[in-house]
Protein backbone atom coordinates (compact mmCIF):
# COMPACT_ATOMS: atom_id res chain seq x y z
CA UNK A 1 0.00 0.00 0.00
CA UNK A 2 2.81 2.56 0.73
CA UNK A 3 3.89 1.62 -2.35
CA UNK A 4 1.13 2.16 -4.60
CA UNK A 5 0.78 5.79 -2.50
CA UNK A 6 3.84 7.08 -3.02
CA UNK A 7 3.65 5.72 -7.03
CA UNK A 8 0.50 7.93 -7.14
CA UNK A 9 2.58 11.23 -5.15
CA UNK A 10 5.28 11.19 -7.79
CA UNK A 11 2.84 10.62 -11.02
CA UNK A 12 0.96 14.00 -10.16
CA UNK A 13 4.30 15.92 -9.39
CA UNK A 14 5.46 14.81 -13.12
CA UNK A 15 1.99 15.99 -14.50
CA UNK A 16 2.11 19.59 -12.69
CA UNK A 17 5.50 19.72 -13.88
CA UNK A 18 4.68 18.77 -17.92
CA UNK A 19 1.10 21.74 -17.26
CA UNK A 20 3.53 24.83 -16.34
CA UNK A 21 5.05 26.73 -19.00
CA UNK A 22 9.07 26.60 -19.70
CA UNK A 23 11.34 29.79 -19.64
CA UNK A 24 9.52 33.10 -20.89
CA UNK A 25 7.34 31.52 -22.40
CA UNK A 26 3.59 33.08 -22.91
CA UNK A 27 0.99 32.52 -20.54
CA UNK A 28 -2.54 30.83 -21.67
CA UNK A 29 -5.39 32.97 -23.49
CA UNK A 30 -3.02 34.74 -25.85
CA UNK A 31 -2.36 37.41 -23.07
CA UNK A 32 0.39 39.66 -22.46
CA UNK A 33 2.59 39.50 -19.55
CA UNK A 34 2.05 42.26 -17.06
CA UNK A 35 5.69 43.67 -17.17
CA UNK A 36 5.07 44.50 -20.82
CA UNK A 37 1.73 46.25 -20.01
CA UNK A 38 3.15 48.34 -17.23
CA UNK A 39 6.14 49.28 -19.80
CA UNK A 40 3.36 50.61 -22.54
CA UNK A 41 1.99 52.39 -20.54
CA UNK A 42 4.87 54.43 -19.10
CA UNK A 43 5.60 57.50 -21.18
CA UNK A 44 1.92 57.99 -22.59
CA UNK A 45 0.96 61.62 -21.83
CA UNK A 46 -2.95 61.45 -23.27
CA UNK A 47 -3.75 64.68 -21.39
CA UNK A 48 -4.48 68.02 -23.61
CA UNK A 49 -0.90 69.48 -23.31
CA UNK A 50 0.94 65.88 -24.82
CA UNK A 51 3.44 67.48 -26.87
CA UNK A 52 4.20 65.60 -30.30
CA UNK A 53 5.23 61.89 -30.61
CA UNK A 54 9.12 60.59 -31.28
CA UNK A 55 9.46 60.49 -34.88
CA UNK A 56 6.04 61.83 -35.91
CA UNK A 57 6.83 64.68 -38.41
CA UNK A 58 6.70 68.84 -37.52
CA UNK A 59 4.48 71.45 -39.23
CA UNK A 60 6.28 73.04 -41.99
CA UNK A 61 7.83 76.26 -41.72
CA UNK A 62 6.36 79.29 -43.03
CA UNK A 63 6.65 80.17 -46.91
CA UNK A 64 8.23 83.04 -47.88
CA UNK A 65 5.39 85.19 -49.49
CA UNK A 66 7.81 85.91 -52.06
CA UNK A 67 8.19 82.26 -53.79
CA UNK A 68 4.34 82.16 -53.39
CA UNK A 69 4.21 85.34 -55.86
CA UNK A 70 6.19 83.23 -57.70
CA UNK A 71 4.33 80.17 -58.08
CA UNK A 72 0.89 82.08 -58.50
CA UNK A 73 1.57 84.78 -60.35
CA UNK A 74 5.47 85.00 -62.01
CA UNK A 75 5.37 81.91 -63.20
CA UNK A 76 2.11 81.82 -65.54
CA UNK A 77 3.03 85.37 -66.47
CA UNK A 78 6.14 83.38 -67.77
CA UNK A 79 4.98 80.75 -69.59
CA UNK A 80 2.77 82.98 -71.48
CA UNK A 81 4.94 85.77 -72.57
CA UNK A 82 7.74 82.86 -73.73
CA UNK A 83 5.43 80.19 -74.34
CA UNK A 84 6.73 77.42 -72.67
CA UNK A 85 5.16 73.87 -72.68
CA UNK A 86 6.90 72.91 -69.11
CA UNK A 87 6.55 75.50 -66.06
CA UNK A 88 10.40 73.47 -65.55
CA UNK A 89 11.22 75.88 -68.44
CA UNK A 90 10.79 78.99 -66.79
CA UNK A 91 13.26 80.79 -65.37
CA UNK A 92 13.99 81.27 -61.70
CA UNK A 93 15.99 82.30 -58.87
CA UNK A 94 18.74 79.75 -57.96
CA UNK A 95 20.89 81.99 -55.54
CA UNK A 96 21.99 85.27 -54.51
CA UNK A 97 25.47 86.28 -53.98
CA UNK A 98 26.45 89.02 -51.20
CA UNK A 99 29.97 89.96 -51.51
CA UNK A 100 31.83 93.15 -49.69
CA UNK A 101 35.51 94.24 -50.23
CA UNK A 102 37.43 95.24 -47.24
CA UNK A 103 40.81 96.57 -48.46
CA UNK A 104 41.53 98.31 -44.92
CA UNK A 105 41.89 94.56 -43.92
CA UNK A 106 45.77 95.21 -44.49
CA UNK A 107 46.18 97.38 -41.90
CA UNK A 108 44.23 96.64 -39.62
CA UNK A 109 42.27 92.71 -39.26
CA UNK A 110 39.33 94.22 -36.90
CA UNK A 111 37.43 96.45 -39.71
CA UNK A 112 36.99 92.63 -41.38
CA UNK A 113 35.71 91.54 -38.29
CA UNK A 114 32.78 94.19 -37.94
CA UNK A 115 31.97 93.74 -41.96
CA UNK A 116 31.22 90.44 -41.73
CA UNK A 117 29.27 90.99 -38.28
CA UNK A 118 27.22 93.68 -40.17
CA UNK A 119 26.52 91.24 -43.40
CA UNK A 120 25.49 88.17 -41.17
CA UNK A 121 23.15 90.94 -39.40
CA UNK A 122 22.24 91.75 -43.30
CA UNK A 123 21.68 88.12 -44.61
CA UNK A 124 20.96 86.08 -41.70
CA UNK A 125 24.04 83.62 -42.60
CA UNK A 126 27.25 84.17 -41.45
CA UNK A 127 29.79 85.40 -44.12
CA UNK A 128 32.44 83.12 -45.72
CA UNK A 129 35.74 85.37 -45.30
CA UNK A 130 37.29 86.00 -48.41
CA UNK A 131 41.63 85.93 -48.98
CA UNK A 132 43.89 87.10 -52.13
CA UNK A 133 44.80 85.18 -54.22
CA UNK A 134 47.97 86.75 -55.61
CA UNK A 135 50.03 89.08 -54.13
CA UNK A 136 50.57 92.36 -55.47
CA UNK A 137 53.41 94.85 -54.38
CA UNK A 138 51.75 98.07 -54.93
CA UNK A 139 48.80 97.44 -52.65
CA UNK A 140 51.48 96.10 -50.44
CA UNK A 141 49.46 92.83 -51.05
CA UNK A 142 50.10 89.16 -50.45
CA UNK A 143 48.73 85.65 -51.23
CA UNK A 144 46.40 84.78 -48.31
CA UNK A 145 45.69 87.79 -46.74
CA UNK A 146 41.99 88.28 -45.73
CA UNK A 147 40.41 90.93 -47.89
CA UNK A 148 36.81 90.59 -47.91
CA UNK A 149 33.22 88.29 -47.10
CA UNK A 150 30.70 86.86 -48.80
CA UNK A 151 27.44 85.03 -48.19
CA UNK A 152 25.92 82.76 -51.20
CA UNK A 153 22.14 82.76 -49.82
CA UNK A 154 19.58 79.72 -51.13
CA UNK A 155 15.69 78.65 -50.81
CA UNK A 156 14.12 81.10 -47.89
CA UNK A 157 16.29 83.09 -46.84
CA UNK A 158 17.25 83.94 -50.60
CA UNK A 159 13.51 84.89 -50.90
CA UNK A 160 13.23 86.79 -47.48
CA UNK A 161 16.69 88.62 -48.48
CA UNK A 162 15.22 89.40 -52.29
CA UNK A 163 11.97 90.85 -50.70
CA UNK A 164 13.74 92.93 -47.73
CA UNK A 165 15.77 94.11 -50.39
CA UNK A 166 13.06 95.03 -52.94
CA UNK A 167 10.94 96.27 -50.43
CA UNK A 168 12.55 98.10 -47.50
CA UNK A 169 15.97 98.71 -48.57
CA UNK A 170 16.25 99.91 -51.78
CA UNK A 171 12.97 102.87 -51.40
CA UNK A 172 15.43 103.96 -48.28
CA UNK A 173 18.01 105.60 -51.08
CA UNK A 174 18.47 109.02 -50.97
CA UNK A 175 16.71 110.65 -54.60
CA UNK A 176 16.38 106.63 -55.55
CA UNK A 177 14.86 106.59 -58.77
CA UNK A 178 15.57 102.95 -59.89
CA UNK A 179 17.99 100.57 -60.34
CA UNK A 180 19.66 100.57 -63.77
CA UNK A 181 18.86 97.68 -66.45
CA UNK A 182 22.25 97.20 -67.78
CA UNK A 183 23.82 95.45 -65.25
CA UNK A 184 23.21 91.46 -67.07
CA UNK A 185 25.76 89.42 -68.18
CA UNK A 186 24.73 87.60 -71.46
CA UNK A 187 23.38 84.88 -69.63
CA UNK A 188 20.92 86.21 -67.61
CA UNK A 189 22.52 87.18 -64.01
CA UNK A 190 22.06 90.48 -62.56
CA UNK A 191 24.24 92.50 -60.78
CA UNK A 192 23.60 95.40 -58.26
CA UNK A 193 25.95 97.72 -56.41
CA UNK A 194 24.83 99.27 -53.16
CA UNK A 195 27.49 102.50 -51.79
CA UNK A 196 25.93 102.06 -47.94
CA UNK A 197 25.15 99.03 -45.89
CA UNK A 198 22.71 101.58 -43.64
CA UNK A 199 19.97 101.05 -46.32
CA UNK A 200 19.09 98.21 -44.47
CA UNK A 201 17.00 98.77 -41.16
CA UNK A 202 18.88 95.75 -39.61
CA UNK A 203 22.07 97.76 -39.22
CA UNK A 204 22.22 100.27 -35.90
CA UNK A 205 23.76 103.59 -37.61
CA UNK A 206 25.27 104.21 -34.02
CA UNK A 207 27.23 101.52 -34.13
CA UNK A 208 28.58 101.82 -37.94
CA UNK A 209 32.22 102.57 -37.81
CA UNK A 210 32.59 103.39 -41.83
CA UNK A 211 29.68 103.39 -44.57
CA UNK A 212 30.81 100.03 -46.89
CA UNK A 213 29.19 98.98 -49.83
CA UNK A 214 28.44 95.59 -51.15
CA UNK A 215 27.72 93.68 -54.81
CA UNK A 216 24.80 91.90 -54.61
CA UNK A 217 24.41 88.96 -57.77
CA UNK A 218 21.31 87.79 -58.74
CA UNK A 219 22.33 84.34 -60.43
CA UNK A 220 18.99 83.06 -62.45
CA UNK A 221 17.74 79.76 -64.45
CA UNK A 222 17.26 81.90 -68.00
CA UNK A 223 19.01 81.51 -71.03
CA UNK A 224 19.36 85.06 -71.98
CA UNK A 225 19.20 88.43 -70.84
CA UNK A 226 15.76 89.13 -71.71
CA UNK A 227 13.93 85.80 -70.11
CA UNK A 228 16.06 87.27 -66.70
CA UNK A 229 14.84 90.81 -66.96
CA UNK A 230 11.09 89.99 -66.91
CA UNK A 231 11.70 87.27 -64.35
CA UNK A 232 13.25 90.06 -62.11
CA UNK A 233 10.70 92.64 -63.03
CA UNK A 234 7.93 90.29 -62.05
CA UNK A 235 9.22 89.76 -58.70
CA UNK A 236 9.08 93.53 -58.81
CA UNK A 237 12.62 94.73 -58.68
CA UNK A 238 12.60 98.33 -59.83
CA UNK A 239 14.31 99.20 -62.50
CA UNK A 240 14.94 102.56 -63.84
CA UNK A 241 12.25 103.73 -66.55
CA UNK A 242 13.99 105.12 -69.88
Amino acid sequence: MADEKESKKEAKKDAKKEAKPKGGAAPAGGGKPKAEKKAKGKGKDSGPGAGAAVGEAEAPARVPRLKEHYEKSVLPELMKRFSYGNPMQAPRLKKIVVNMGVGEALTNVKLLDAAAAEMAQITGQRPAIRKAKKSIANFKLRAGQPVGCMVTLRGARMYEFYDRLVNVALPRIRDFRGVPMRSFDGQGNYTLGVTEQIIFPEINYDRVEKIRGMDITFVTSARNDEEGQELLRLMNMPFRQR
